[in-house]
């Protein structure tokens, strides 16, 4: 089996959307929760949603994306969309596609196991945590060893902060609770393994300021700005992206949920400065990800 690296011409890329997700199998399965919400955001001229259609719909616009499953394990229930679904499809698309994986963390020995034969062998280039749907603290110590890991391979960690969009306006939420995203408790998380490198995804509403002092405390934490139309940033946020954590703000739509060509249109309607633009684009991710030392890609930014 030949794992994943990533082949992206860096000069002629536009952008690198680091927050995306896939609806579909290519076996036909439909992840229903995740279709549920792009119908609800009117989504329906995008592709299929499989990994091949994601790649079709960036590659045409000279983009780069990272996209993910959530395991919400953490019995040994079967993904809809595996892990290794995406990061065999993604050699394919390794033009387009950067594929990371996710673990629950309670499924502890075999779960450590199974990250590692990802990363490996599957080349995968991060890990995406939820906490409001695996139902955890980032903080919680069962996560430790998962996160002691990623650190060894210097792989990413990616964790939703802030509302979920999964189960809102239900009747309880879909039993989901909120409590788990707050990203103060990254703060723990960024402090006991400091050569993790972090992304709190979101704008982290409610908690908006918790989220810009963790980044701004702990150097190896990023900020990815998916899942909110850019219009609708909060000043605060805004004016940390022009100053004090302009070089660690990562472009992330939330794709099928949040086009790359709606988010980017309506960046131009923020007060985030143009010279600060590129970076948010495109720069500080390939300087996260270290696409510029890596063999396959080419040109540097």
């Amino acid at each position: 089996m030949t794992g994943y690296v990533p082949r992206i011409d860096l000069d002629s890329l536009v952008a690198i959307d680091v927050h995306t997700h896939i609806t579909a199998s290519v076996s036909g399965a439909k992840d229903e929760v995740a279709e549920s919400m792009a119908g609800y955001f009117g989504k329906n001229d995008l592709g299929d949603g499989t990994l091949p259609a994601l790649a079709a719909y960036y590659r045409a616009r000279n983009m780069a994306a990272v996209t993910f499953p959530v395991d919400l394990g953490p019995d040994g229930d079967d993904m809809t969309i595996s892990n290794e679904e995406i990061a065999e499809l993604a050699v394919d698309h390794s033009d387009a596609v950067i594929p990371f994986a996710s673990v629950h963390p309670a499924r502890r020995e075999a779960g450590l196991a199974l990250a590692e034969k990802l990363i490996t062998e599957y080349g995968v280039r991060g890990f995406k945590f939820h906490p409001n749907t695996q139902g955890f603290f980032p903080n919680d110590r069962i996560a430790y060893p998962l996160y002691e890991l990623l650190q060894s391979h210097g792989i990413p960690a990616l964790f939703h902060s802030g509302q979920a969009g999964t189960g809102a306006g239900t009747k309880g939420g879909g039993g989901i609770r909120l409590k788990y995203s707050n990203p103060i408790h990254l703060d723990d998380v960024a402090a006991d393994f400091p050569d993790l490198p972090m992304v709190i995804a979101h704008p982290s509403f409610p908690w908006q300021e918790e989220a810009l002092a963790v980044a701004t405390h702990k150097a190896q934490v990023y900020i990815d700005l998916s899942g909110w139309s850019p219009k609708y940033f909060p000043p605060i946020l805004v004016q940390y992206a022009n100053t004090l954590l302009k070089d660690r703000m990562l472009f992330g739509s939330d794709f099928p949920m949040i086009t790359p060509d709606r988010w980017i249109a309506d960046l131009e309607k923020t007060g985030i400065r143009d010279e600060v633009k590129p970076g948010i684009l495109k720069d500080n991710a390939i300087r996260f990800f270290g696409l510029d030392r890596v063999a396959g890609t080419a040109g540097s930014s």
